[in-house]
C-alpha cells in the first residue's frame, strides 16, 4: 500500500480560526463549526482540542439511522476515547448505577445494554452524562464532536433528543460540544452558540504549501502548472491533497531513486491537466450518483454555475441565458444546494463548493 505524502503534519492556513476555536474551548464554551465537506472542519477541531489538552469524541450523525444506532455510535466513541485501564475501570464502576454494562472480550471493550424499542431515553441520558463524569474524575476536558449534526432530525422528528442535547450543552462544565454542519442554522437563531465558518484557503497560502510539499517529493510545479493547480482546487484543501497525490503517483520518483538525490522532476501544465482529468474520471460514478439524487432545477443551477460562473445568478440576463427557474424556484434551488454543501452562498459569490465536482461538470458538458 502506497503511503500518502501530502497529509500535512499541522494545520495549514487556519491560524485565525484555530485561535478562535481554542479560545472558545478554553473558556468552557461550545460552538458550531460550519463549512463544506473536505474544507478541514475535523482537522481544525482536533488541532484546537489538542492545543487545549482535551480528549475528542466524534459521532457522525449521518451514520445514525435511528435512536439505537445513534446510542451505539456514542457508546463506541466513549470507549474508543477513554481506553486506559483506569478509565475503563471507572466506566465499569459507574455503569453499576446506570442501564448498561462494560464488556471486554479479546482485548476490546464495549458498552452494551438490553433495551426494547421506545425505551432508549434513560440510556441516552446516562451515556451523555458519562463523558462529564469521566472528565470530572480525571480532571480533564472533553470535546464531543457531532458531525453532520442536522441529520439527527431524520429520526428525532419531535426534536426531543435535540432539545435535551441543548440542555446538556448549557449545563455540562467539563465537556465542550462542537457541532459540525455545512451551514449554520437553527441552533444559532437564538445566538446560543458561537459560529466559526470555514471558507476556502487563500491562494497564496495554498501556493506556499503545495510548492513546499511537492519539493519535498522531488517535484516542482512550473509557474503555469501552479496556476492551473490552484484553479482546479480553488482553495479547497481536501481536493488539493487529492490532486497532489494523483500527480505524485503518476510523476513522482520512487523512494529508492529519491534517496539517490535524482534531479527534481518539473511538472508541466499538461501533467496537471492529465492528473486532474484522470481523477475526475475516477470520481465520475460518485458524481453521477449525486446528480441523479438532485431535483432537475438544482442540476440546472449547478451546470450553469460550472460553465458560466457568476456572483449574480438572480440577474435576469443570467436566468434567461441558462433557462433557469425564476423567483422563488431559483432561490430555493440555491438555498438547497448551499445546505447540501454543493454551492457557497452570496458571501462567497455562489461558487461551486466542491471544485472537482465543478471540473467534472465542465468536462461532461463540453
Amino acid at each position: 500500500m502506497v503511503s500518502h505524502p501530502f497529509l500535512p503534519p499541522q494545520l495549514i492556513g487556519r491560524d485565525q480560526e484555530l485561535d478562535q476555536v481554542s479560545r472558545i474551548l478554553l473558556s468552557d464554551r461550545d460552538l458550531l463549526l460550519a463549512g463544506v465537506p473536505g474544507i478541514g472542519r475535523r482537522t481544525l477541531i482536533r488541532a484546537a482540542a489538542r492545543d487545549c489538552g482535551a480528549k475528542v469524541l466524534e459521532i457522525d450523525c449521518l451514520r445514525a439511522t435511528n435512536y439505537c444506532r445513534f446510542l451505539q455510535l456514542l457508546a463506541d466513541a466513549i470507549v474508543t476515547t477513554f481506553e486506559s485501564p483506569e478509565e475503563l475501570t471507572f466506566i465499569d464502576l459507574w455503569s453499576k448505577d446506570h442501564p448498561f454494562i462494560l464488556r471486554s472480550t479479546g482485548g476490546r471493550s464495549q458498552i452494551i445494554w438490553h433495551s426494547s424499542p421506545g425505551k432508549e431515553w434513560a440510556l441516552f441520558e446516562a451515556l451523555l452524562r458519562l463523558p462529564q463524569a469521566l472528565a470530572e474524575w480525571f480532571n480533564s476536558r472533553v470535546v464531543i464532536v457531532f458531525l453532520n449534526f442536522p441529520h439527527l432530525r431524520s429520526f428525532d422528528r419531535s426534536n426531543k433528543w435535540e432539545q435535551y442535547l441543548r440542555q446538556e450543552v448549557r449545563r455540562q462544565s467539563r465537556v465542550s460540544y462542537a457541532l459540525i454542519a455545512t451551514v449554520a442554522e437553527r441552533w444559532t437563531e437564538t445566538k446560543e452558540l458561537p459560529v466559526v465558518s470555514l471558507s476556502p484557503i487563500a491562494n497564496k497560502t495554498m501556493q506556499t504549501w503545495i510548492a513546499q510539499a511537492m519539493l519535498t517529493e522531488r517535484l516542482e510545479l512550473e509557474p503555469e502548472s501552479l496556476v492551473l493547480f490552484l484553479n482546479y482546487v480553488q482553495g479547497h484543501f481536501g481536493d488539493a491533497i487529492t490532486l497532489a497525490r494523483r500527480i505524485w503517483l503518476e510523476y513522482g520518483k520512487r523512494e529508492a531513486v529519491r534517496k539517490n538525490f535524482e534531479p527534481v522532476t518539473v511538472i508541466q501544465p499538461h501533467h496537471v491537466d492529465r492528473a486532474a482529468i484522470g481523477l475526475i474520471q475516477d470520481l465520475s460514478v460518485t458524481f453521477e450518483s449525486l446528480i441523479l439524487l438532485l431535483p432537475y432545477s438544482q442540476v440546472r443551477v449547478l451546470e450553469s454555475l460550472a460553465l458560466d460562473p457568476t456572483d449574480s445568478p438572480h440577474a435576469r440576463e443570467y436566468i434567461q441565458k441558462h433557462n433557469l427557474s425564476r423567483g422563488g424556484g431559483l432561490q430555493g434551488a440555491l438555498a438547497s444546494l448551499e445546505q447540501k454543501g454543493l454551492v457557497y452562498g452570496a458571501e462567497l459569490g455562489y461558487r461551486i463548493a466542491l471544485p472537482l465536482l465543478g471540473a467534472w461538470l465542465r468536462h461532461r458538458l463540453t
